[in-house]
C-alpha cells in the first residue's frame, strides 16, 4: 500500500523533475496578512504575486502546504468527526505557474500524474471545466485520453475561481473520481441521481486546476491579465483514501496511527461503537490542527486565532472526557502526530516540548470547569426534555459560556445530539449586555464625557515641541462652549497640534497652552477619540479662552522624551522577545508612560531567569549599537512588503507609518520615537507575570529611570551590607543565607519548647476532663501565642483523651481564638464545625471548618466563658 508520505513525495518529485522550485510550506499563521486568520490554501504565499504586488525569482513552484479552514466560509468546525470528510488541518498538493505555463501543461501533467504515475482508472475520471472555457474543454479532448463524455461544463458556483470581490480570477477546471455506487450517502433520499457536484460520496473532486487570467474591477468588469497564472490544488488526505482504497480520509495511514493510540488509551476499540467513533475522529482531527497551529506561534486565548484554538483543543478535550479520559491526554497525542508528520513537518519536532505545555496547560485549565459545565448543561437538557422544548435559553449558553469556558459551538454540538439548539439570539443580547456593562465600568470615575465636534486636527509629528494653532472646538465640564473661564475644566481642539494623543499603548503628552494676551492653560491629558482628531483636557489657570483664538502649545519636553525612550525600546523588546521566545510572540498591550512601561505578550508560561536575563542582554546590546532609527509613511501594502509586522485584528489605514530600527525591527506605529536606539541609554526589567491564561507581562524602565532604579538598588544593597555586621555588598548573598538558616533553626528550637510547654499544660489540663452527654469533653481557656500552638495542644488533648471533644479558647492581643477538635469515633455525632459556628457569635466572631477539627476568631475576651459553657450545653 502506498503511504501519504510516498503520496506527498511523489507529487513533488513529478513537479520536481518537471522544472519546478520545491518552496517551502508557509505558516499556518499567514505572514503579514491581518485580513487573513490561517492559510487556507497553497496559494496564500503567493497572493501578492497574483495581485501584482511583489515577483518572484522563479516561475513554477510545488508545494505541499498545511492548511486550515476554521473561519468565514469555511467553518465547518461542528462537522469535523460526524463525518468521515470534514477536517480542520489538511494538506494541500499543488503547482503554480507564474506567468509561465498555462493550461495545456497544467492539465497535461495533471493526467499523466493521477493516470500514468499512480495508475488511477481513466474510465473512473471525470473533468469540469468552466461553462464558456472552450480551449479547456479543447485541450482534454486533445492531450488526454479521458472519455469525451466524462467532461462536463458548470458555471460560477463550481467552475470560476475568485480571490475576492475584485482582483485576479479565472476558471478552472477539476478531475472528480467515481468512486462506485457503494460510496454514496445519499442512497436514502427520494429521487437521488448520482453525478459529478450533486452533492453526494460517490464523486469527488482530488484536483482543482485554476487559470488565473482575469481581473475584475471595482465594478465587476473583468479584463485580461497581462501575465496568465496557474493555481492548483489537491487534498492529501482525500487522494490518499482513493489510492490506498479505503472507505474514509480517517482510515489512511495518515489518521490510522492517530486513532490507534487512542484506542490504547481509550481501551476502546474503533469501529465498535458510533458514539465512541466521532469522539476518536475528533481527537484525531483536532490533534493535528492544534500541534500545527502552537508550532507557528497561535497560543490560546478569547479572541482571533488564539479563540480557534483554544475551540478546537475544548471540542477536543469534551470528546475525550467522553471516552472516558479523566486527566490531561491531548497534549501526549505529539507522539502519534509526529510519528506520522514530523519528518514533512520538521518544526514540530523542534517545538515539541512547547506544543506539548500549551496544550496540557489549557487542557488542566479547562478540565477545572468542564465537568461542572457538563452538570449544569445535562441539568438543562433533561429540563427541556421534560418540558418537551428544543431551544436551550440564551441565558444558559451564556452561563455556560461566561463561567464555564463553552464555546457556544460547543454547547450546540452537544445539544445536537437532543436534536435541540440554542436561543443564539438571546446569547448575542446576553454578550452584548456583557460588553456594555464593560465600558460603562471603564468609564465610571472617568470624568466627562468628551467632545462632541465634527472638527479635526492634525498631529504636526514628534519632532515638534511648541506650535502655534487656532482653537476650533472648546468645551467646559464636557459640554460644547465658546469660552472657558479661570478654573474651567476644558476640553480644546485646536487645528494643528504638537500634542500626542493616547494611543498604541502610549500616553497623551501634558504640557501648557498660552495667548499672547496672558490665557493660560495646563494641559493634564491628550487624547484621541478618532484618528482625525486629538483633544487636549486641562484647566484654565488665568484669563478667558474663546474658540478661534491663537494659542502657543508648549509639550512638557522633559516628560515627552522620557516617554519617547520607553515607547521606542517596546519595539526592540518585541523583536527580541520573538527571537528568544519564538513567533509564536504577539504582542497583547502595552502602556508607555514617562516613568516606565510595561509590555503584554502572547506566551503560554511563565519566561524563565536564564530567558529574561538573556532578553534584558539582548534588548541593551541593540541600544548599545545605536542604530539608526528611520519613520517612512506609505501604503499599507508597500509596507507590508517592506516586511513590517502587522498582526490580524489590527486597524490600518490605506496610508501607514512605518518605523524601523536598525536592521531587526521594522513595525507599523505612530509613536514617538527616538532618532537612534542609543539615545535609549539604558534597559532594565523590572518584572515578569501572568496577566490572562497565554499572555505575560513585563514591566521595564530606560534611561534615567533605569539608572534611578540601579541607584536604589545599589543604595539598598549597601544598607543590608551594613546591616549584616559590616563587610559592605561582597559575600551579601552567603551572609543573608547564613543569617536566616540561624534564624530558622532558633524557631525550630523555639517550636520545639512550645510544644513541650503544650504537653506540660495539655497535662495538666487532662485534670478537667469531664463527663458530659456520656462523653469526655474538655472546654477550657489556655494560654498560647499562636493559633498553630493553639492546634498542637488541642491535637494531645485529643490523642491523650482517646475519645471525647476538646474545645479551647485563647487570648491574644485582646482577640479570642475558639477551636473545637473531635476524636474520630464520635465525629458522626459531633461536628467541630457547627459547634464552633454556634458559640463563636457568643464572642463577636464566627468561624467553621471540617467534622473533625474546626476554628473561629473573635473580637468580646470577656465571654469566653459564657462560649465554653455553651459548648457544654450543646455538648449535653
Amino acid at each position: 500500500m502506498i503511504t501519504g508520505a510516498e503520496i506527498r513525495s511523489s507529487f513533488l518529485e513529478f513537479f520536481r523533475e518537471r522544472g519546478h522550485e520545491m518552496v517551502r510550506a508557509s505558516s499556518i499563521v499567514p505572514e503579514n496578512d491581518p485580513t487573513l486568520l490561517f492559510t487556507n490554501a497553497g496559494m496564500v504565499q503567493f497572493k501578492n504575486v497574483f495581485l501584482g504586488l511583489e515577483t518572484r525569482d522563479i516561475a513554477r513552484a510545488a508545494s505541499s502546504q498545511k492548511c486550515l479552514r476554521l473561519s468565514g466560509k469555511h467553518n465547518d468546525l461542528e462537522e469535523v468527526g460526524r463525518d468521515t470528510y470534514h477536517h480542520t488541518l489538511f494538506e494541500m498538493l499543488g503547482n503554480w505557474s507564474f506567468g509561465e505555463y498555462y493550461k495545456r501543461e497544467a492539465i497535461g501533467w495533471a493526467w499523466e500524474l493521477l493516470t500514468e504515475v499512480w495508475k488511477l482508472p481513466k474510465d473512473k475520471l471525470w473533468a469540469t471545466v468552466y461553462r464558456t472555457d472552450d480551449e479547456a474543454e479543447q485541450l482534454w479532448q486533445d492531450i488526454t485520453d479521458v472519455n469525451p463524455d466524462q467532461i462536463l461544463r458548470f458555471d460560477e458556483k463550481d467552475n470560476f475561481w475568485e480571490m475576492g470581490e475584485t482582483g485576479p480570477c479565472g476558471p478552472c477546471s477539476e478531475i472528480h473520481i467515481d468512486r462506485g455506487p457503494g460510496t454514496c450517502d445519499m442512497q436514502h433520499v427520494e429521487g437521488h441521481e448520482c453525478a459529478v457536484n450533486v452533492g453526494c460520496s460517490r464523486y469527488i473532486e482530488l484536483w482543482n486546476l485554476v487559470f488565473i487570467q482575469y481581473n475584475r474591477d471595482g465594478n465587476g468588469d473583468l479584463s485580461e491579465l497581462a501575465a496568465k497564472h496557474v493555481d492548483t490544488g489537491m487534498g492529501l488526505e482525500r487522494v490518499a483514501a482513493v489510492m490506498q482504497d479505503v472507505a474514509s480520509n480517517y482510515d489512511t495511514d495518515l489518521f490510522r496511527n492517530l486513532i490507534a493510540y487512542i484506542e490504547k488509551g481509550s481501551g476502546k476499540k474503533y469501529g465498535d461503537d458510533e458514539e465512541n467513533d466521532l469522539a476518536m475522529r475528533v481527537i484525531a482531527d483536532h490533534s493535528r490542527a492544534l500541534h500545527f497551529m502552537i508550532a507557528d506561534g497561535v497560543t490560546p486565548a478569547n479572541d482571533g486565532r488564539g479563540y480557534v484554538l483554544r475551540r478546537i483543543l475544548r471540542r477536543a478535550a469534551r470528546h475525550a472526557n467522553l471516552l472516558g479520559f479523566s486527566e490531561p491526554f491531548l497534549y501526549r497525542m505529539s507522539t502519534p502526530v509526529l510519528d506520522t508528520m514530523g519528518q514533512a513537518y520538521p518544526e514540530l519536532i523542534e517545538r515539541r516540548s512547547h506544543i506539548e505545555d500549551v496544550i496540557r496547560g489549557e487542557e488542566e485549565r479547562f478540565a477545572e470547569t468542564l465537568e461542572k459545565g457538563l452538570t449544569l448543561l445535562d441539568q438543562e437538557r433533561a429540563t427541556l426534555k421534560k418540558s418537551g422544548s428544543k431551544t436551550l435559553s440564551g441565558e444558559v449558553a451564556f452561563k455556560l459560556y461566561d463561567t464555564f469556558g463553552f464555546p457556544l459551538d460547543m454547547t450546540e454540538d452537544i445539544l445536537r445530539g437532543d436534536d435541540a439548539t440554542v436561543d443564539t439570539e438571546a446569547f448575542e443580547a446576553c454578550m452584548a449586555a456583557q460588553r456594555s456593562r464593560a465600558r460603562e465600568a471603564r468609564k465610571a470615575g472617568g470624568g466627562p464625557a468628551v467632545i462632541s465636534t465634527d472638527a479635526s486636527s492634525r498631529f504636526v509629528g514628534d519632532g515638534v515641541y511648541d506650535l502655534e494653532s487656532n482653537v476650533v472646538a472648546l468645551a467646559v465640564a464636557g459640554e460644547e462652549h465658546k469660552r472657558a473661564d479661570a478654573g474651567d475644566d476644558v476640553q480644546i481642539v485646536t487645528a494643528e497640534t504638537p500634542f500626542y494623543g493616547e494611543s498604541g499603548g502610549q500616553v497623551g503628552d501634558h504640557g501648557v497652552f498660552e495667548t499672547s494676551d496672558g490665557v493660560s492653560i495646563d494641559i493634564v491629558d491628550t487624547i484621541k477619540p478618532r484618528p482625525d482628531l486629538t483633544v487636549h483636557v486641562g484647566k484654565v489657570r488665568e484669563g478667558t479662552l474663546e474658540a478661534g483664538d491663537t494659542v502657543l502649545q508648549k509639550v512638557d519636553r522633559e516628560r515627552r522624551d522620557a516617554t519617547r525612550l520607553n515607547h521606542s525600546v517596546t519595539h526592540i523588546l518585541h523583536a527580541v522577545l520573538r527571537r528568544v521566545l519564538g513567533d509564536h510572540v504577539q504582542q497583547a498591550g502595552s502602556m508607555v508612560a514617562p516613568d516606565r512601561l510595561r509590555f503584554d505578550f502572547s506566551q503560554p508560561g511563565a519566561v524563565s531567569e536564564d530567558d529574561l536575563a538573556r532578553i534584558e542582554n539582548e534588548v541593551n546590546q541593540h541600544i548599545r549599537e545605536n542604530a539608526p532609527v528611520s519613520s517612512d509613511e506609505m501604503s499599507y501594502d508597500d509596507a507590508i512588503k517592506a516586511g513590517a509586522l502587522a498582526f490580524f485584528g489590527d486597524k490600518y489605514g490605506d496610508v501607514v507609518r512605518v518605523i524601523r530600527m536598525g536592521d531587526f525591527s521594522t513595525e507599523l506605529c505612530g509613536g514617538t520615537h527616538v532618532e537612534r536606539t542609543g539615545d535609549i541609554g539604558l534597559f532594565k526589567l523590572r518584572g515578569e507575570a501572568g496577566v490572562a491564561a497565554g499572555t505575560r507581562r513585563v514591566e521595564a524602565v530606560t534611561g534615567a529611570g533605569a539608572m534611578d532604579w540601579v541607584r536604589t538598588a545599589e543604595t539598598n544593597l549597601r544598607k543590608v551590607g551594613s546591616l549584616l555586621r559590616g563587610g559592605g555588598e561582597e559575600g551579601i548573598a552567603e551572609r543573608l543565607e547564613k543569617l536566616l538558616a540561624e534564624q530558622r533553626q532558633l524557631e525550630k528550637q523555639l517550636q520545639q519548647m512550645q510544644r513541650k510547654l503544650a504537653g506540660n499544660q495539655s497535662s495538666d489540663l487532662l485534670e478537667r476532663v469531664r463527663e458530659v452527654g456520656g462523653k469526655k469533653v474538655i472546654a477550657t481557656e489556655v494560654e498560647t501565642d499562636d493559633a498553630k500552638g493553639l492546634r498542637d495542644m488541642a491535637d494531645q488533648l485529643r490523642d491523650r483523651i482517646g475519645s471525647g471533644v476538646v474545645v479551647l479558647a485563647a487570648r491574644q492581643d485582646g482577640q479570642v481564638r475558639l477551636l473545637a477538635a473531635v476524636t474520630k469515633d464520635l465525629s458522626k455525632q459531633v461536628h467541630a464545625g457547627k459547634l464552633i459556628g454556634e458559640i463563636a457569635p457568643i464572642v463577636g466572631g464566627k468561624g467553621g471548618g471540617r467534622p473533625d477539627m474546626a476554628q473561629a476568631g473573635g473580637k468580646d475576651a470577656s465571654k469566653i466563658d459564657e462560649a465554653l459553657g455553651r459548648a457544654v450545653e450543646l455538648l449535653a
